[in-house]
């Protein structure tokens, strides 16, 4: 129960690909369920047990000071629970929470009128911080620092700059892309964590708390078939859960029990790893027409009838994090795991570690 619901919006983001049960950015379905699932506390937030532990001591120290929490950054792939997150700290500290986003800030005046609308305490959460404007993260600078802004009115040499007191605030910024902000933003940040990607056994308990507030029956070893199936990630594991109910309500008596979770995934093409029909159709293009690689990123996306940016943003992320493509100078190369999960033997040049030249360009 723990993602985020904001997705890139602007031309420079990352290429969303096709439509997938087992994507990681938010939908409007997701929006709206997720809103019901949330964690309310640290304790109700499932995984993530040393930020969890930092931030409340972080949280629990300024309230006991009677001060605004520090500035929090935080980072990790979609999903993992940086929106919540943010929700919490404003709960913890009871205090309202302004929401928006990077892409939604491409001038200085529009941080300018967020900032200046801000109440005291209050906790302003930026998603994809690091996809701001260069002119608004120079303003976000003296705003987090010293709770001020400098308003420029005018033009050329008669512009006159105006300083708007601001009332003291939290900002709480998370990012996909940690090593796109520039250091003067990170070093402002007074706590900053990095989300990991969530063990089978922390996904169970997502889906078991995901279950009871959707007042679905599931059995420990239907939670386990979902979970092994998730990516690691909570937002992938109740989306699979909905559908596996749906299967479970049309198909058997509404128990999602393991072979009914197996049955309903079958169906939706995501198999015991968590791949689903473009990772598959990227390994089978690998290892049929190119004998395992390597092979050049363009040649491989001609091949699947994708585009290149959907194969690069959207597949190997994941494949190369299973073990099952490596990224090399010459080429993508499958490894042996990936012919072992496709149920398919290697031809004798991958017999001794891929020794293949490279014949297929980038």
């Amino acid at each position: 129960m723990n993602w985020d619901d904001t997705a890139p919006s602007t031309d420079d983001a990352a290429p969303a690909g096709p439509d997938r049960l087992v994507g990681a950015d938010a939908d409007g379905e997701d929006t709206a369920v997720e809103a019901a699932l949330r964690p309310k506390d640290l304790q109700e937030f499932v995984g993530q047990e040393r930020v969890r532990e930092q931030l409340d001591l972080v949280l629990r120290a300024a309230r006991a000071r009677g001060a605004t929490a520090d500035h929090v950054l935080l980072s990790g792939a979609p999903g993992l629970g940086k929106t919540t997150l943010s929700m919490i700290i404003a709960a913890e500290m009871g205090a309202p929470i302004r929401i928006t986003s990077g892409p939604a800030i491409q001038h200085a005046g529009d941080l300018a009128a967020i900032l200046s609308s801000l109440q005291e305490g209050e906790v302003l959460f930026l998603d994809e911080i690091h996809r701001m404007s260069r002119p608004a993260e120079e303003m976000l600078y003296m705003a987090m620092e010293d709770f001020r802004v400098d308003v420029i009115v005018g033009k050329g040499p008669g512009a006159t700059a105006i300083p708007l007191e601001l009332p003291p605030f939290t900002l709480v910024g998370a990012t996909t892309r940690a090593g796109l902000l520039p250091p003067p933003l990170r070093d402002r940040f007074g706590f900053t964590a990095h989300m990991e990607f969530y063990a089978p056994e922390e996904l169970q308990r997502v889906i078991h708390r995901s279950a009871g507030l959707l007042d679905v029956e599931i059995e420990p070893d239907g939670a386990a078939e979902i979970a092994g199936r998730s990516r690691g990630t909570p937002r992938i594991a109740n989306r699979l859960l909905r559908r596996v109910r749906d299967y479970a309500q049309v198909k058997a008596d509404g128990v999602i029990t393991r072979e009914i979770a197996s049955q309903a995934l079958g169906v939706y093409e995501v198999d015991a790893r968590g791949l689903d029909r473009l990772d598959r159709a990227v390994l089978t293009a690998l290892l049929k027409l190119f004998a395992g690689g390597p092979v050049g990123l363009s040649t491989l996306a001609v091949a699947v009838g994708e585009e290149r940016e959907t194969v690069e943003e959207v597949a190997e992320p994941f494949l190369v994090r299973e073990g099952l493509l490596a990224r090399t100078p010459r080429g993508r190369i499958a490894t042996p795991a990936a012919w072992a999960h496709l149920d398919m033997v290697p031809p004798q040049h991958q017999a001794g570690g891929n020794g293949q030249q490279g014949l297929f360009g980038a």
